[in-house]
């Protein structure tokens, strides 16, 4: 490792270390002529700048607020800045970061109630808009407000929406999503009041946050056990999620549909999703924009608390409003083995995976990336189902008459915020499946790991870079007694490549690459623990 200077380091890969220590000895030969010293400071340079091709890492100066407890959300790149916000006890403010990581200004967020509820940001090449909600008597507002690349307001505050309650409200009334080009922003909220007729508030935006639409609308949810599945909304301002019904209350998915709402519909379109008799795991939903198609995928299992028996994959073409394809891809004994190890129960292989990322190819293939997630304690291990009923232990409590996305009985294991100190929070093998535009299985491959934290699960899981031409994956592995911060990549024909190691500034930096976000084709920022404060590091590619 080089110290470039400040705190910039670049990674030297470790075949060329002897080269270096070696060219170091003859150069502090007396016998050697002085241009041959010359020589070989010229190649010694030259190894030094390729392998500073590599990655790069730039970290931020610990700031005196910042701890282990603070909350914060990587905003994006904005300008020439990298923008984060934090949050400490209703001290809110975002830090702006210059391209060396070096502080520019922490901006005091005056204008936001110390009552907050919940903050959303859109980043864009050169501004973002942040919307959010805090409560005042018996109203939620949300707003809007647009910053600048040094998170000054463009705007004044922009009353986006208000709703009156009667309670105080602890999880978020509005949810936020845009669509992936961000021409479109959607804040909705749910009314569950009457059990079997929701109520739905949809408001439609554009890029300039200019109202398009706001709708009302109602859903019949015939069954109690009635849930939906995450929300996306495409680059036309659609609407789209999944329906469905699960049976015992917690245990699997039957009658799964697919519901979609125009832009400019006052009603919801809902089909049915030709199942059959699979016995469905969490369901997934990818939008892919250039196709006009929507993906669903899952895992299935021939019968109820069974083992995951393979993938289940719906497509719908939206232009034609029906499935364009539907099918399933039962998993070999060889893809077992690849999954778990060949000393691994084969039955057993993918029971504790579950789908965390879906990368949509131009062409309408895509890739499935599963990792291997379970948490266990002094009273044993929880299996999958223990994380998906509703009184999983990680679940938070519904505001009352209001659905809250936080409330969702599809989760992972564990998150940062419930970490427990009884548990164990283990992160395994990645899995990537790569297909064609017909759903057939091209290739597949596994990163192997094995982590683990009692603490809490942010050091765990993963960080996905997509640099375009690869797929790095960003974790944290114990190498001597040091927790050192791994990059593997895979290319498009499936191949995994092994990087060298990015080594810590020195003893004490922690990385939590899974609450890392990419802010370029070729930049990552990854939050670390630094003598428990709470700093940045950028990864240059």
């Amino acid at each position: 490792m080089f110290k470039i200077k400040g705190k910039v380091w670049v990674t030297v890969p470790q075949s060329l270390n002897w080269h270096i220590s070696s060219m170091s000895s003859i150069m502090k030969n007396p016998n050697i002529s002085a241009r041959y010293n010359r020589l070989f400071s010229i190649l010694l340079l030259t190894i030094v700048s390729l392998s500073a091709m590599g990655q790069k890492i730039t970290y931020s100066e610990p700031e005196r607020e910042d701890n282990r407890r603070t909350n914060f959300e990587i905003i994006g790149k904005v300008g020439n800045n990298i923008l984060v916000f934090k949050g400490n006890r209703g001290d809110n403010a975002i830090s702006v970061y210059n391209n060396e990581m070096k502080l520019v200004e922490r901006v005091k967020l005056g204008y936001m109630d110390d009552r907050w509820i919940n903050v959303d940001f859109v980043p864009y090449a050169n501004h973002a808009w942040m919307i959010y909600q805090y409560q005042r008597k018996g109203v939620v507002y949300c707003m809007g407000v647009k910053l600048d690349d040094k998170a000054k307001m463009l705007t004044d505050p922009i009353e986006l929406d208000t709703t009156r309650i009667g309670w105080a409200a602890n999880n978020k009334i509005y949810t936020t999503i845009f669509s992936d080009d961000k021409s479109k922003i959607m804040v909705f909220k749910i009314n569950n009041r009457n059990p079997k007729n929701f109520v739905f508030t949809t408001l439609l935006f554009n890029s300039d946050m200019q109202l398009q639409q706001k709708h009302r609308l109602t859903m019949d949810m015939e069954e109690r056990n009635d849930y939906f599945t995450d929300f996306l909304l495409d680059n036309d301002g659609d609407l789209v999620f999944g329906k469905f019904i699960r049976k015992s209350g917690s245990d699997y998915i039957t009658n799964l549909r697919v519901v979609i709402k125009k832009a400019d519909s006052e009603k919801f379109d809902i089909h049915d999703l030709e199942t059959k008799d699979r016995v469905l795991d969490e369901v997934k939903i990818k939008v892919d924009n250039t196709n006009k198609r929507y993906l669903f995928t899952a895992f299935y299992y021939k019968q109820r608390r069974g083992n995951v028996e393979g993938l289940y994959t719906v497509v719908w073409d939206k232009t034609t409003d029906k499935i364009q394809r539907e099918g399933s891809l039962a998993f070999s004994d060889d893809l077992r083995r690849q999954a778990k190890g060949p000393d691994a129960n084969l039955r057993l292989a993918f029971n504790d995976y579950f789908i965390r990322d879906i990368i949509i190819k131009k062409d309408g293939g895509y890739l499935l990336i599963s990792e291997s997630m379970y948490t266990t304690s002094r009273g044993g291990t929880f299996n999958r189902w223990d994380y998906m009923g509703w009184n999983s232990p990680w679940n938070t409590p519904l505001d009352y008459y209001y659905w809250s996305p936080y409330y969702s009985p599809w989760r992972y294991p564990w998150n940062r915020w419930n970490a427990s100190p009884s548990s164990r929070y283990h992160a395994e093998n990645i899995m990537i499946l790569s297909f064609d535009n017909q759903e057939n299985l091209e290739w597949s491959n596994v990163i192997t790991k094995s982590q683990f934290d009692d603490e809490s699960d942010a050091l765990v899981s993963y960080e996905l870079m997509n640099t375009g031409g690869q797929l790095h994956f960003l974790f944290n592995l114990y190498e001597r007694r040091t927790l050192l911060l791994n990059d593997h990549s895979i290319g498009p024909d499936g191949k995994i490549t092994r990087h060298p190691t990015l080594k810590n500034l020195e003893r004490g930096v922690e990385f939590m690459p899974r609450y890392g976000k990419q802010v370029s084709a070729t930049s990552t920022v990854v939050p670390c623990l630094y003598r428990n404060y709470l700093t940045f590091a950028k990864i240059d590619f």
